[in-house]
């Protein structure tokens, strides 16, 4: 790279930066922008497009193109060639416009006579905020150099909008961070919160994206790349016995902490005028801009290694901490891309609710929030981005919806919703220790799904006549090791004390699939759902299975145990569990340990081939739970973790409850004690038909036994069943309809 050019691009941004600082208003303060570029780069036009919603791009300020066109041309997101900048994230460099592929003549801006083009996306952070256009009358070719330099002052606007530098009078740009927003998401925990925003990573905010020494900048970025490999370097030393993924990361870390290339661009950032901090973020946007369009997990992982060790540099180089000074407001609402159940944990309950970019519902943070019964949002595309802490926030887990900086019409609306279901809560507690008795005089076991010691006061509160099922795996997945079995024995009393005597289903460990032990290899499977998970891994790996069922025998120490085995796919699966608790008991009999005083051993009915086993295997089993949530999944070949399909297919449907009533009819003829957990146990509508066709145990989380028993107590099942045969001789698809029809008309 020449000196000339150098000097020509720090040059620019120094007359840019003078425009940043200067008082004149957010328009004009555009308008000097484009100027500046077109006559640094010898360009008839340059133009701005910034995006007015996050679908449209609007012309905001041009040089070159007609004044009148301003706040006046509009594109959609991917239409001509600035949208499909914007779209694709990519520059788009031509010396034949109107022949280039997704060109859209707009006649209104008098570019016809402009044959060149060069769009850059304006990015920050990954995110696209615009375009910028320079045009010129001949056909020619921008250089290299022209476009690497035309991406540096791109990423200076980035920051200028961001800091608010284009808002004001004329602008026609509403102020960023300050409008209302409403947020479209996954629901993973149902349930409404009200507070403010608690980002876990605070954005780094670049104050002072341009910098006049460039040499003082390199020392500034070498300092603290230096900083950055000494800490990476500590954190592999104390890692080193530790486990094998763990350590894989770690040197990714280390190979671009020492990445030539990574440092090279950007010193040549920097050598262009940008400050060592800008030059960061302009490397972290690029790599997350590529991310995005990456489908290869692999290299998904490794460019989400670079962000993360980038966010590490730029809080080096501001001195911004992970929590920027800022204190945790007592409302806290929790917003990530992204959390660890370690992590959340730490935060406990005193979190209001937590909206995730990414995640799924059936992450680690999922299962803890629903332990913790905090309603929890995923999928939240660009919440990190549009919110900032102390935010006003509304979250809404029943729909997935998130309102950030609600209106006041939107918070009267939600806190009515808010203040009719702690009135229904208060109206529950009346029947809190009534039975589940309908009124055609049919008895249902109302109990509680749990997976944390924090769950066990539900237990009373609630009303649950005991726990359904309790997720052992919770411990095992926020530890960095394996628990001792001493640590376990110590765990599961305490559950049974707190039972008071009502019966606990202990489940046994649950992992595999979404659900891999931050200290286990973790295995490349196409599908994990369908792969090595749960009693595959106890029966593979029988160490920890037997470690686990002695603990619960010793915690037991004389009383009533029951143990559930999940993911159970065919007879011997069980048969051969069943022997590993035999093989228990004989060794603590040996030992002289106390055994329970009964023992029930179960399986989950999880996937249709379970509900097909021989008639032996319901003679022998203890007892059987329906998985409801996986059951429906392999039912329908529709993955609960895609939100495309997971909707799709609904509980009432009349195949499923169909097959449900074979299992039904197959559990009736032996005896065997069969219930249903998952999330639609707790929905009044869903348990009010499961129980009508037979099934008289349901398992759900302690805040739904409420409206769950308030509806069957005014309920008449035989009717319901009526209801649903004649819906399913109609041919309906789903009995639903006619159901909450027939709720209507019976008041």
């Amino acid at each position: 790279m020449v000196d000339s050019t150098e000097t020509e691009s720090r040059k620019l941004l120094r007359r840019l930066r003078e425009a940043m600082a200067s008082d004149e208003a957010g328009q004009a303060r555009l308008d000097s922008i484009t100027h500046l570029i077109a006559d640094s780069m010898g360009a008839e036009v340059c133009s701005v497009y910034l995006f007015r919603d996050h679908e449209t791009l609007e012309l905001c300020a041009t040089e070159g193109l007609a004044a009148e066109s301003v706040h006046q041309t509009r594109l959609r997101l991917g239409e001509g060639l600035v949208g499909r900048v914007a779209k694709y994230q990519k520059v788009i460099n031509t010396p034949d416009a109107p022949s280039a592929k997704g060109f859209r003549f707009m006649p209104e801006t008098g570019e016809e006579k402009y044959s060149s083009f060069l769009g850059i996306p304006i990015q920050r952070l990954g995110e696209t905020l615009g375009v910028l256009v320079v045009q010129s009358r001949d056909a020619r070719v921008y250089s290299a150099d022209e476009v690497y330099g035309l991406e540096v002052v791109a990423m200076v606007i980035a920051e200028m909008t961001e800091l608010g530098a284009f808002v004001g009078e004329g602008a026609a740009l509403s102020p960023l961070h300050q409008q209302s927003v409403l947020l479209r998401g996954g629901t993973a925990q149902e349930g409404a919160a009200e507070g403010h925003v608690w980002l876990h990573e605070p954005r780094v905010v670049v104050t002072n994206p341009i910098a006049d020494d460039p040499d003082k900048e390199r020392e500034r970025l070498d300092t603290a790349i230096e900083q950055l490999r000494v800490g990476v370097d500590k954190m592999l030393e104390m890692s080193q016995n530790g486990d094998k993924e763990q350590l894989q990361v770690l040197e990714a870390y280390r190979m671009f902490a020492n990445s030539k290339g990574w440092l090279r661009r950007m010193e040549e950032d920097i050598s262009r005028g940008l400050s060592a901090e800008a030059a960061v973020e302009k490397e972290q946007s690029q790599a997350r801009a590529r991310m995005s369009q990456v489908t290869d997990s692999y290299l998904r992982e490794r460019l989400a290694d670079l962000d993360d060790l980038s966010n590490r540099l730029l809080r080096i180089l501001t001195g911004q901490g992970a929590t920027a000074g800022a204190e945790l407001p007592p409302d806290p609402i929790l917003i990530a891309r992204n959390i660890g159940p370690g992590d959340l944990l730490e935060y406990g309950r005193s979190l209001k609710g937590i909206v995730l970019e990414e995640g799924s519902v059936g992450s680690h943070a999922a299962i803890v929030a629903r332990a913790l019964a905090i309603p929890l949002v995923v999928h939240a595309e660009r919440i990190t981005t549009e919110a900032l802490n102390g935010d006003h926030i509304m979250v809404d887990g029943d729909q997935g919806v998130v309102h950030l900086r609600p209106d006041e019409t939107v918070v009267k609306a939600f806190r009515d919703k808010i203040a009719m279901q702690a009135q229904a809560q208060e109206r529950y507690g009346s029947i809190r220790e009534k039975p589940a008795v309908t009124l055609d005089g049919k008895r249902v076991n109302l109990v509680m799904n749990a997976g944390l010691m924090a769950d066990l006061p539900s237990l009373d509160s609630s009303g649950a006549e005991g726990v359904g099922l309790f997720r052992t795996e919770l411990q095992f997945l926020v530890r960095n090791k394996m628990p001792k079995r001493s640590e376990l024995v110590a765990l599961y009393a305490r559950v049974l004390d707190a039972a008071h005597g009502k019966r606990v289903v202990f489940r046994t460990l649950d992992i595999g699939s979404d659900k891999v032990l931050p200290y286990m290899k973790a295995t490349d499977e196409p599908n994990p759902a369908l792969g090595w998970r749960a009693i595959r891994v106890g029966l593979d790996k029988p160490g920890v299975m037997r470690m686990q069922l002695q603990a619960l025998m010793r915690a037991a120490n004389g009383r009533p145990l029951t143990i559930m085995f999940p993911f159970v796919a065919q007879f011997e699966e069980y048969r051969a569990a069943k022997a590993e608790v035999d093989k228990s008991l004989e060794r603590e009999r040996i030992l002289g340990h106390p055994l329970p005083e009964s023992l029930e051993i179960g399986a989950m009915l999880e996937t249709p081939s379970l509900a097909f086993a021989p008639q032996k295997f319901f003679e022998e089993v203890g007892f059987l739970s329906i998985g409801g949530n996986d059951l429906k999944q392999f039912f329908f070949a529709a993955d609960r973790e895609n939100e495309r399909v997971r909707r799709r297919y609904d509980t009432l449907n009349v195949s499923f409850l169909t097959f449900i009533e074979r299992i039904v009819e197959r559990c009736n003829a032996t005896g065997t004690p069969l219930s249903f957990c998952g999330e639609d146990a707790g929905r009044p509508i869903e348990a009010l038909c499961l129980a009508a066709i037979g099934i008289r145990s349901l398992s759900m989380r302690p805040a739904s036994i409420g409206p769950v028993k308030s509806l069957l107590l005014r309920s008449n099942l035989d009717e319901v069943r009526r209801v649903i045969g004649e819906a399913r001789n109609r041919g309906e698809q789903s009995v639903r309809a006619s159901v909450v029809d027939y709720l209507r008309n019976a008041g």
